[in-house]
C-alpha cells in the first residue's frame, strides 16, 4: 500500500542505449527517488545527463531498461491521461483556436462527459492560465508565451495525477518566463498536482520547487544531490529575493553544477 510520502517512486531507473558497435550504454544508471503527493520537484543537471529521459520514462513515452516506477502503489509501463506533459514546443494543431485544442484531449480523456460539461472544462483550464479572452484565436494569434498557456491548459484539463513539464519556458524572455512561472505556481496553488520540471535555470528552480533534485553527469547518470527549498506558498517572488536563504541556496546548486563541469572537464583532458 502506497503512502502520500512515496506517491511517485522510482527505484533503481536505468535507461540504456546500444552504441554504434552494439553495446549497450546506459544514460541514466540507479536513478531513485521518492516524491510526495502534491510536490514540486525540479530536476536539473549539465545537458545530456539524461533529466529529459526521467521525465519521458515517467510519463510511460519512453520504456524503462530495469528499475520501476510507482505511481500510487501501481507500476507504469505505458503513457496515460493521468501523467501529463508540457514540451518546450507547445506542439499545437494549427488549424484549430485554442479552444479546440484542449477540448480535442478533454474530448478524448472524458467521452462520457456532456458536451456542457466537456466545454466547462476547457473554459476553467483556459481562463487559469490566463486566456479567457483569447481562447478563440488560432495558434498564428498568439504570441510563443500565449500558445505554452494553451499546452499548460490543456495539460490541466485532463487532471491529471502528475504534470511533467520539460524545459517548458526555454524558447521564452525572460518576461515571459517569469510570467509563465506564476502562472505554474498559481495553478499548483489551487490543484494541488504533483508536479516535476526540468530546467538549466537553477533561478527558476529554487523559486518553483519543494526539492530540487541535482543529476550527476551522464551516462551513468543519477541523483547526486536533493536540496529542500524552504520557501512558504503561495510564494512572492520579491519577498524571496530578500531572503538569505535564496542566495545560500543559490551558491549550493551552481557549486553542483561547477563541480560536475570540472569532472567532465577532467575526464575529457
Amino acid at each position: 500500500m502506497y503512502s502520500d510520502d512515496h506517491y511517485l517512486e522510482l527505484s533503481q531507473l536505468v535507461k540504456a542505449y546500444p552504441n554504434p558497435y552494439g553495446d549497450d550504454i546506459a544514460v541514466v544508471d540507479g536513478f531513485d527517488l521518492k516524491i510526495q503527493k502534491g510536490e514540486m520537484i525540479s530536476i536539473i543537471g549539465h545537458s545530456g545527463c539524461g533529466k529529459s529521459t526521467v521525465l519521458t520514462m515517467i510519463a510511460g513515452l519512453n520504456p524503462i531498461t530495469s528499475g520501476g516506477i510507482l505511481l500510487e502503489g501501481h507500476e507504469i509501463v505505458n503513457s496515460g491521461p493521468d501523467r501529463a506533459v508540457v514540451f518546450q514546443a507547445p506542439c499545437l494543431l494549427p488549424w484549430m483556436t485554442a479552444y479546440k485544442n484542449v477540448l480535442l484531449g478533454v474530448k478524448n480523456v472524458y467521452p462520457k462527459a456532456t458536451k456542457r460539461e466537456q466545454e466547462q472544462v476547457v473554459e476553467y483550464a483556459l481562463g487559469v492560465v490566463g486566456l479567457a479572452d483569447s481562447m478563440h484565436k488560432y495558434p498564428r494569434e498568439m504570441s510563443g508565451g500565449m500558445q505554452q498557456r494553451v499546452g499548460i491548459a490543456r495539460a490541466i484539463a485532463l487532471k491529471p495525477k502528475v504534470l511533467l513539464l520539460d524545459e517548458p519556458f526555454g524558447r521564452l524572455d525572460s518576461l515571459t518566463r517569469m510570467e509563465l512561472q506564476d502562472v505554474i505556481l498559481n495553478i499548483l496553488n489551487r490543484e494541488k498536482i504533483t508536479t516535476v520540471i526540468i530546467t538549466h535555470d537553477v533561478d527558476e528552480a529554487i523559486y518553483l520547487s519543494d526539492r530540487v533534485v541535482m543529476m550527476t553527469n551522464g551516462p551513468g547518470a543519477k541523483v547526486g544531490d536533493i536540496l529542500d527549498i524552504h520557501f512558504t506558498r503561495p510564494r512572492d517572488r520579491e519577498q524571496i529575493l530578500t531572503e538569505t536563504r535564496y542566495y545560500q541556496y543559490r551558491e549550493h546548486l551552481v557549486r553542483f553544477l561547477a563541480e560536475c563541469e570540472d569532472e567532465k572537464v577532467a575526464k575529457a583532458s
